[in-house]
């Protein structure tokens, strides 16, 4: 409960204009310190918790297994850790790809489903909380790469969970 609260907290934060990335480039100490705050840990850690479920726990433990192994006692950039990640995956799935969509942009997505009879459709926009008009920019190429679980009716939550990855602004 605590996690959520810390979590809807974070997206409160980064639901605004004024947001920042996770990751981005810096040019003084005083940019490094901004970047480390509340809202960049726990959205980091929020797409972690994503990319493990998307993966499965087993794929992402190795991925992590990987990266501490190459990376013991040295120095790594994240990309590192999509790499090991990639690995894993056998390239069936770009994650450093996905990864970046969600790290180098400030905000979340607001995804909209729309069924008709065993068709869904669904959309992509970025979410904003409020539109404050001195910190305003568009938006508009903001295309994440979202990856979506769901079950049908012939399935149960546990046997049958299937992916789908919408990299687009709209799939079905």
């Amino acid at each position: 409960e605590d996690f959520l609260n810390l979590i809807f907290k974070a997206m409160m934060k980064d639901s605004l204009n004024s947001s920042h990335p996770v990751s981005s480039a810096v040019q003084s100490s005083e940019q490094i310190e901004e970047m480390f705050d509340a809202l960049s840990y726990i959205k980091g850690a929020s797409l972690l918790l994503m990319l493990k479920h998307y993966l499965t726990k087993e794929v992402f433990q190795a991925g992590i297994e990987v990266y501490l192994h190459n990376h013991n006692y040295g120095t790594a950039q994240s990309d590192d850790l999509w790499d090991s990640m990639n690995e894993i995956t056998n390239g069936t799935l770009d994650v450093k790809k996905m990864m970046k969509t969600w790290i180098l942009h400030k905000g979340f997505p607001l995804v909209t489903a729309v069924r008709k009879g065993k068709t869904v459709s669904l959309q992509q926009e970025k979410f904003l909380y409020c539109v404050e008009p001195e910190n305003w920019t568009s938006d508009a190429s903001y295309l994440w790469h979202i990856p979506l679980t769901y079950i049908t009716s012939r399935c149960n939550f546990t046997h049958c969970t299937n992916a789908y990855l919408l990299d687009q602004k709209s799939g079905t």
